[in-house]
């Protein structure tokens, strides 16, 4: 099933956006788990539309209901199932394109695989509105690795141009992480994050929509988890991000940048540090080598793409009737989803780590 992921863990996100409620059911959780609901209310909170003009006019709490797996807030080990219920819908809006093809959407190749049968409003089950319980998941996921001291991390790197300082590669500590999670708009530098903000309301005000790059770090992950060629971390990291819509683009440690390097820059030279750790001078290889950790920071960027609902006339086809048509997009949508989409980086490559470090000794 295509919104069933399986590795170690199992993941199966349901729902549509305009639907009664979203979910997911999470299996192969290890037992005995403490959560703090406040810490994942948090969590969630991250990915929740804000009361500004950088994200959607639609507000949900995004409150879950956690129908089984959580006794007395710890795991029970047996599948973890929540509910969020979509109480914020406004149906009408797309009434008037159920036949036309939104450019940038999946519209077109959503009815071509579902015989026109899917759901299209707000996107129905290919909607962003589905990160949220993928957030949750990565969040229960979240904690499980903090509690052994693993930590992740990602802020906004750039937006239209405008670019945030950058993570040290090489260090970066469990403080500059959470000092991030905590801001209302992620970002290491908040000048350049308010020239980032001033950017995406200037864009909602002409009928515009930005992307952008987030960077992701994950700290502490022990040297000798992963696998070669089909399960490597990387490949792990990957599926997931791609999970989450409106991704384009994901490169590890120097990623394309590799391209341009010789040898001995891209390379990174191994030392033992002063209590015996082993580590590298550099970090071009993002923490990974042979789809391996190797006790490094794992690093990350990921592209998303401008959101494709704008409120401008565009070209487009009715796909039930083989016609040109003009479409004019109605409804509530982010001029910007990358603010949003942080705590979603996050969320997989939580999971993703989890899904692996089972397989550490003494793990659990």
């Amino acid at each position: 099933m295509s919104s069933t992921w399986n590795n170690r863990i199992s993941i199966s996100i349901f729902g549509e956006s305009h639907g009664p409620a979203i979910g997911v059911v999470i299996d192969n959780l290890p037992p005995g788990e403490g959560i703090d609901i406040d810490e994942l209310s948090h969590f969630l909170s991250r990915r929740a539309p804000k009361t500004d003009k950088t994200s959607t006019q639609r507000k949900e709490k995004d409150l879950p209901q956690i129908m089984s797996g959580l006794v007395n807030n710890k795991t029970t080990g047996t599948p973890l199932c929540a509910f969020i219920q979509n109480t914020d819908t406004r149906s009408q809006d797309y009434s008037n394109i159920s036949r036309l093809a939104r450019p940038g959407h999946a519209d077109y190749t959503g009815a071509l695989r579902y015989k026109g049968f899917n759901d299209v409003r707000g996107g129905g089950h290919f909607s962003g509105r589905l990160t949220a319980p993928l957030v949750f998941a990565g969040a229960i996921c979240g904690q499980i690795l903090q509690r052994r001291g693993i930590y992740t991390g990602a802020h906004i790197a750039e937006i239209h141009n405008i670019k945030d300082a950058e993570f040290n590669k090489t260090n970066i500590s469990r403080e500059e992480i959470l000092t991030i999670r905590n801001k209302k708009f992620p970002v290491i530098d908040d000048a350049k994050g308010e020239l980032m903000i001033q950017d995406i309301e200037k864009a909602f005000h002409g009928g515009e929509s930005l992307g952008g790059i987030i960077e992701c770090a994950c700290i502490n992950v022990p040297a000798g988890i992963g696998s070669p060629i089909f399960d490597g971390l990387e490949n792990t990291i990957a599926q997931l991000i791609f999970g989450i819509p409106a991704v384009k683009g994901l490169e590890f440690g120097s990623g394309f940048l590799s391209a341009k390097m010789v040898g001995s820059q891209n390379n990174d030279e191994f030392y033992v540090d002063d209590k015996g750790h082993v580590l590298t001078k550099t970090n071009n290889h993002g923490g990974i080598l042979g789809g391996i950790s190797s006790g490094m920071p794992v690093m990350l960027k990921v592209a998303i793409k401008p959101t494709p609902s704008i409120s401008q006339p565009q070209e487009t086809i009715d796909y039930s009737a083989l016609k040109n048509e003009i479409i004019n997009i109605k409804g509530r949508h982010d001029p910007c989803i990358v603010p949003r989409a942080v705590p979603c980086v996050e969320a997989a490559v939580n999971i993703a780590i989890l899904s692996h470090m089972l397989d550490y000794p003494n793990f659990c």
